[in-house]
């Protein structure tokens, strides 16, 4: 039963066969216990199974507790009607499925839109607080308001797919920061139910037995190795690979050159690779979601985004995750924002000011660009500008103001000079029951996955809170589907 030495990956699965003893047996194991496993595991536990969430910290949280709290749900949620907002699930759908791809999940998001609202009431149930107040538009919400634009839904082209509504719904701040408020409330709602928590347990490798089912979970309890069955299912929410240096290397070497790794240490791909060796598929592993962090405070929208040859090459208004990855995917993370006296304001989180020039073009010269580029980007830009339009990028009348109050100057935005942030969308293949799933689309017997650990939602683009939201809601469909089995 010994792990294996030498070059072998750890995270192979056992052989049921070989297990000498179990330590212990659920209906319904749940590896991690951030927001997914905390859902998985509460749903599980009441349509009436025995539940064991193993943890390698020693205690719940994990990176949900270190998120902005911020969750995306739509429809019409009590939040929205009471800051006076229509929303529709159709409408939610029609933006989600041409914001989050390309290719992303129709099935899931589907069903998700269609349910979003019922999610929202489940999680004020479960103890989750939210105010009844509008912030605004972010991805952050620096008050302990709720309700925001949190994605692209006034930026071009979304107004013309979708009615847009503001779905970014963050969790109140009850003297401590919202992510964790988010996660007390669920680690308070598991400690209602029966499920068994079981911390510093650091799992390395899935358990089949001779038909292929995954019956169990091998781990390391302070160096001595345990294993536990499970009669139901194994549910793995364990995080992504964003902490993984040779995962993201191999899989998406550019996520590499951001410098704020969001996740904790626990996204190291080590979910995903026990799902893959228990005959999982893991797609999309390429992509991630990668935060340009330019749009606070809110004026520097009236800049203009730039590459290193003086072009625009996005509307400026469009998310910072949008922004961040046409940047660094198209752009190869070179980019400036150039901004006018009258524009500037102090950026938060601080950037570098790359150059200043009393005209563009010693601005052009400083910093080396093209002859002539820059130049004719913000003449372009100013004579649209002037008359409320922008032709070339449609960014919303409310940012244009053309740049004419010198000194000017270009804000240094290259991905190794400001602070970046990334985490990694891809992940195991799972169905809408939270089933994982085979390279052939077959479900692995007994397994199945939530948060991180899988291709969820949004299969590249990226709006704020999404991320939690597909966590939480197919966390809570695997447990019930998990629970159905043991029975």
């Amino acid at each position: 039963m010994g792990q294996k030495r030498g070059g072998g990956d750890s995270s192979a699965a056992r052989r049921e066969c070989d297990i000498a003893r179990w330590h212990g047996e659920a209906d319904v194991i749940v590896v991690g216990f951030g927001a997914a496993g905390a859902c998985a595991a509460i749903e599980a536990a009441e349509a009436g199974a025995d539940v064991l969430v193993l943890e390698r910290a020693s205690g719940g949280g994990g990176t949900s507790a270190m998120s902005t709290g911020q969750i995306y749900l739509g429809g019409g949620t009590r939040i929205q009607k009471v800051c006076g907002f229509e929303d529709s699930a159709d409408a939610m759908y029609d933006y989600l499925l041409a914001s989050s791809g390309p290719g992303p999940d129709a099935e899931k998001l589907r069903l998700f839109c269609d349910n979003s609202v019922r999610h929202f009431d489940w999680l004020e149930a479960k103890g989750v607080p939210f105010k009844e107040s509008f912030y605004g538009e972010g991805s952050y919400t620096p008050t302990d308001d709720c309700l925001s634009y949190s994605g692209s839904e006034l930026a071009h082209p979304y107004p013309d797919v979708a009615p847009p509504a503001p779905r970014g719904h963050t969790v109140q701040q009850l003297g401590i920061e919202a992510g964790v408020q988010l996660m007390q409330s669920l680690i308070a709602a598991v400690e209602t139910t029966p499920a068994r928590i079981a911390p510093d347990h650091h799992c390395e490798a899935l358990v089949r037995d001779e038909a292929d089912r995954v019956v169990g979970v091998f781990t390391r309890h302070f160096g001595e190795e345990r294993c536990y069955r499970a009669r139901g299912g194994v549910i793995l929410c364990a995080g992504g690979f964003i902490r993984s240096r040779e995962m993201v290397e191999r899989h998406a070497p550019w996520l590499a050159r951001v410098r704020w790794a969001m996740g904790t240490d626990g996204d190291d791909g080590r979910g995903i690779r026990m799902g893959t060796a228990a005959g999982g598929e893991a797609i999309r592993m390429h992509t991630g979601c990668i935060v340009l962090p330019f749009t606070v405070p809110k004026g520097l929208l009236r800049g203009l985004m730039v590459n290193r040859s003086g072009q625009r090459f996005i509307n400026e208004d469009a998310y910072q995750t949008v922004v961040g990855e046409a940047a660094l995917l198209h752009q190869q993370g070179e980019v400036y924002l150039v901004v006018d006296d009258a524009i500037f304001e102090t950026p938060m989180p601080p950037v570098e000011i790359r150059a200043v020039g009393e005209s563009i073009e010693e601005l052009e010269r400083e910093l080396e660009m093209p002859e002539g580029n820059l130049q004719h980007t913000v003449a372009s830009y100013n004579a649209g500008a002037e008359h409320g339009v922008d032709p070339s990028f449609h960014k919303a009348k409310e940012h244009l103001q053309p740049l004419g109050t010198p000194p000017y100057a270009a804000l240094d935005y290259r991905v190794e000079h400001s602070l970046w942030s990334v985490f990694t969308l891809g992940g195991l293949h799972t169905d809408t029951d939270g089933r994982v799933l085979s390279p052939e689309n077959a479900p692995i017997p007994g397994l199945f996955a939530a948060g991180r650990t899988t291709s969820g939602l949004a299969a590249q683009g990226y709006s704020s809170g999404l991320s939690i939201a597909d966590a939480t809601f197919f966390g809570r469909r695997a447990g019930r589907t998990a629970a159905a089995l043991a029975r």
